[in-house]
């Protein structure tokens, strides 16, 4: 009976002291829940920890997020040397994006570098090369072409080892090359600069210093993070214009190319096979060839990381913002003498009469496209924009626009609002 006394009062002195603990967290969150409703504050919501913990991690370092007084690195838009980089995914306008800053007298530009990561390295996947991808445009923006020998495996390597190497104006051109005028605006004639002598990696280099703005354009940087760590560097102050299009136009594109993507679109579906929303997309369906399949699947990744990418410059600091721009290609073919104004003044660049002319008469050829996929040629800008209205149908459409909706409202896009027959 005794024992059973001192239990009871054992329980009670337990109770006592937890009810004793409780009451400061209490009575704190009392205190402040009266001091956000004197100054008008809503109650503090649960948010996105990935997200949060994401942003910071990115623009760490003193970047704080949507902080006026965000620090900017000390590198200026006046710095002596430009460094842009184009980022864009497959069949987006970007190689007519790129040859805008081909031809102008004062780039320094190179076409999909990291093309020869991909091929090296194949068959890694896109994410695990997204870091060797960052290392080499550090080393390229830097003039150190050296970087280029990990994937050749050869310690000589030559001018004609450079990725598109018989369309670029700096290797094609005194003096390196007599083949074409730096001046002159115009393609350039692969068959003349193939005869070029190859020039040592070396005199390339010594070309690349020359130049006040270089530009890299690619379309294997996944996602815009990847690129931060060039962008805080002072060293390089990296500058990106990123170019969009419509994915409905985009998935058209890569349909009509789809053997020549096949390899890439499935680099890119395995980046992500560990995550269980995308395991479905490395499962090709039997209404489809394979190809079709991995090309179509990729296209949700790509609309994905484009969300990324707003969401993150969005967050950022105003610094950061400054040194972005967004473009679409519809806004480019459509109004190039305008937006040739718009990237140049981004690049602090002069525009001048041919080149205003060259972007002209590249947006009002005939055809909407050429035969080969990633020849650069001139091109009838209304038929490329609205080509998947007659190419795609109704399934297709409906596909694009339903994993790819957030990135449409975000960009201005519309909805199909006529059904056709498939």
């Amino acid at each position: 009976m005794k024992r059973r006394l001192n239990k009871k009062y054992l329980v009670l002195i337990l109770a006592y002291s937890g009810l004793l603990l409780l009451i400061p967290y209490v009575l704190d969150y009392r205190d402040k829940s009266v001091q956000h409703a004197k100054h008008g504050l809503p109650q503090q919501q649960p948010r996105c920890p990935d997200l949060d913990n994401t942003v910071a991690l990115l623009w760490d370092n003193g970047y704080k997020v949507n902080g006026s007084d965000a620090t900017e690195p000390a590198a200026n838009r006046s710095q002596a040397r430009i460094h842009i980089y184009l980022h864009a995914t497959w069949r987006t306008g970007s190689s007519f994006l790129g040859e805008l800053f081909n031809q102008h007298p004062d780039v320094f530009y190179l076409y999909e570098p990291m093309w020869h990561i991909w091929q090296a390295l194949y068959p890694g996947d896109a994410g695990s090369l997204q870091g060797a991808v960052r290392d080499m445009m550090n080393a390229l923006f830097r003039c150190d072409f050296s970087v280029l020998k990990l994937y050749a495996g050869s310690q000589n390597i030559t001018t004609s080892f450079i990725f598109g190497w018989k369309m670029n104006k700096v290797i094609c051109s005194e003096p390196l090359c007599d083949a074409h005028k730096r001046h002159e605006i115009g393609l350039v004639k692969e068959d003349q600069c193939a005869k070029c002598q190859r020039r040592d990696i070396r005199e390339l280099e010594r070309e690349c210093k020359k130049y006040p703005v270089m530009v890299i354009k690619g379309v294997r940087v996944l996602d815009l993070s990847t690129l931060v760590p060039l962008m805080k560097d002072p060293a390089i102050n990296l500058q990106i214009i990123q170019l969009f299009r419509d994915p409905r136009a985009v998935h058209n594109s890569r349909l009509k190319s789809k053997q020549a993507l096949v390899k890439e679109s499935i680099q890119v579906l395995r980046s992500k096979k560990q995550t269980d929303k995308y395991k479905r997309l490395l499962v090709p369906s039997n209404r489809v060839n394979r190809a079709e399949s991995y090309v179509s699947s990729a296209m949700e990744l790509i609309c994905d990381n484009w969300l990324s990418d707003m969401m993150l410059v969005v967050n950022a600091p105003p610094w950061v913002r400054r040194n972005y721009l967004r473009i679409r290609y519809e806004d480019l073919v459509l109004h190039p003498m305008e937006e040739l104004q718009r990237l140049y003044r981004f690049s602090n660049l002069s525009s001048f009469p041919a080149l205003e002319k060259f972007a002209l008469n590249m947006t009002h050829g005939h055809g909407y496209s050429s035969d080969k996929p990633f020849l650069i040629s001139s091109r009838d800008a209304k038929e490329a924009i609205f080509a998947w209205r007659e190419r795609l149908n109704v399934e297709q459409i409906n596909q694009v626009e339903a994993y790819c909706s957030e990135v449409m409202r975000h960009l201005g896009y519309q909805k199909n609002s006529l059904d056709k027959a498939t």
